[in-house]
């Protein structure tokens, strides 16, 4: 297992809560575009893009790629901008555990899966669980480190929410570590992400990591 701690540049931070709507454009490919750049590789590889099997496998690839990358197009911002302020006193540990997500890795895009456990402290007002959980599957849906996915989610839900503290710990497995290079399959990589009460009491850091692992 790598255990890693994410630290983030402020610049890194700060575009991270940029809503995709508001960042310097990119001019994106035509849909023809990108399906000619798959048949570009599939020759790359040595086979035949012309080929019966391989006739239609760029417009699946194209298709497939939006399924994948669907984040850009989503602002997690948007997503906690809706909360409850009536939750009868309530301001004990929140913690979403073992959500699921998929990514593909920035540097090979290739998949790393694995699972997220999210926690806050909340500081007059809630969000819905299910949205600490597309907060989550957002920013996997984009070409990603999980150290810059784990800050990402963390810094995210303390600007919105802005609570006594967050905690975010990232597990999973990345298939450019088992399906090529040192090709260890098994190995786990672990990160975390800690502010506010999480990151400077020691107590709140260790229930955090007990209620994780399910004591």
């Amino acid at each position: 297992m790598v255990e890693r701690s994410g630290s983030k540049s402020a610049e890194a931070t700060v575009h991270a809560l940029v809503p995709p709507g508001e960042r310097t454009p990119l001019k994106r490919p035509t849909r023809e575009e990108a399906e000619a750049a798959v048949r570009t590789l599939i020759a790359w590889t040595g086979d035949d893009p012309l080929r019966e099997g391989l006739l239609e496998t760029p417009k699946r690839v194209t298709k497939a790629f939006q399924e994948f990358y669907r984040g850009y197009d989503d602002d997690p911002v948007e997503v906690l901008s809706r909360t409850f302020e009536d939750v009868g006193g309530y301001d004990d540990i929140v913690l979403l555990r073992d959500v699921p997500f998929n990514s593909h890795c920035e540097h090979h895009m290739v998949p790393f899966i694995g699972k997220a456990h999210v926690a806050y402290l909340p500081s007059g007002r809630v969000v819905g669980l299910s949205k600490l959980a597309r907060v989550v599957e957002i920013y996997a849906r984009r070409l990603q480190t999980q150290e810059n996915l784990t800050a990402q989610v963390a810094a995210t839900i303390d600007e919105v929410l802005k609570p006594r503290g967050v905690a975010v710990m990232i597990e999973s497995e990345h298939m450019c570590m088992t399906l090529r290079g040192v090709q260890k399959n098994g190995s786990s990589t672990v990160t975390t992400m800690f502010t506010g009460e999480f990151r400077d009491d020691r107590d709140q850091k260790r229930r955090f990591l007990e209620l994780v692992n399910g004591r």
